[in-house]
């Protein structure tokens, strides 16, 4: 890897993690508006609350031992595992035979956490790569 490439090695990992939590931002957001959707425009049921999945980039150099040098996306996934609420509403439109209408897994309290978090992080690595960019001006103001 050349000096240049090294040099903004920081920036790019904060750039990527910035990239992933506005994913993770808008996936929150996603599931907070849907959160009362009873039944999917294709027939599918209620929505699922999504979830995002995140992998570590991976450096590639010749002969030397591979390191981490950001993160990225790797696609969202319905959230299997968090059941669906039922409530029992006979005069519901979506309602069954028995009167109990299924609610999408979404928790409203677990959500507003998971933003906060994605929030926090973004704002980390916004403030990482503002101070490398500091840390650049002022090492050129040096080299002057």
């Amino acid at each position: 890897m050349d000096a240049r490439s090294s040099l903004f090695r920081g920036l790019r990992a904060s750039a990527s993690g910035m990239a992933a939590e506005r994913t993770r931002i808008d996936t929150v957001a996603k599931n907070l508006a849907n959160a009362q959707v009873t039944s999917m425009p294709d027939g599918s049921g209620p929505y699922r609350r999504q979830l995002v999945r995140f992998s570590t980039v991976m450096s590639r150099e010749l002969g030397r031992r591979a390191e981490p040098i950001g993160v990225r996306v790797d696609g969202l996934q319905p959230d299997l595992a968090t059941p669906l609420v039922r409530v029992h509403e006979p005069g519901h439109p979506d309602a069954d035979a028995e009167g109990i209408v299924t609610y999408p897994n979404v928790n409203a309290t677990s959500e507003m956490a998971d933003l906060i978090t994605a929030v926090r992080a973004y704002e980390s690595n916004a403030n990482a790569a503002e101070s490398f960019v500091r840390m650049a001006e002022r090492a050129l103001r040096l080299a002057q």
